[in-house]
Formats: structure tokens, sequence, C-alpha cells
């Protein structure tokens, strides 16, 4: 296929041929890029998010009685990081 459509590009010298080749390619991608993928993206599912409501999702109803409603936040700095920032990371 790619054969077919260097041999039917107009001039003859392949430079032109190249120069060619690269003008078609970018005004397909810009075709693409502006006119089809915006027609297509709201028939596309990506945006088509579910979310259950189970305990712990983010957004879920609270139960009352579940545990660690009510409970004092932990005590110490908010920041407090596990692990050393000083010294390099080492493998496991």
């Amino acid at each position: 296929m790619y054969a077919w459509i260097w041999r039917h590009l107009p001039f003859r010298p392949w430079p032109a041929k190249l120069a060619t080749s690269l003008v078609l390619v970018a005004a397909v991608g810009a075709l693409l890029w502006y006119v089809v993928f915006p027609w297509a993206e709201p028939l596309l599912p990506f945006d088509d998010v579910q979310v259950t409501e189970e305990q712990g999702v983010p957004g879920a109803p609270v139960e009352p009685d579940a545990p660690g409603v009510g409970e004092e936040p932990a005590t110490g700095d908010e920041h407090d990081i596990p692990y050393s920032t000083e010294e390099p990371a080492t493998p496991r």
C-alpha cells in the first residue's frame, strides 16, 4: 500500500516526494486532531465513571456506627512520613 502511494505521489525526485508525503501526513493528522477526534469524543465512554455506595468509597454515605466515626484525630505531626528522606532508598 505504501509503495502504491509513493508511486502515485506527484513530483519526480525523491526529496520532493518526501516533502509531499510529510505534508500529507501533517494534513491527515490535523484533520484527525481538529475534526474527527472532537466529533467522536462525546461518543466514547472515557468520562462514564460509576461509583458504588460501599463503605470507604469517597462520596459514599457514612453510617453513624461505622468504625472511625467520632474518634479523635491521631496525635503528632500530620506530615510525619515512615521513612528517611536523608538517605537514598535501598531496594528490598
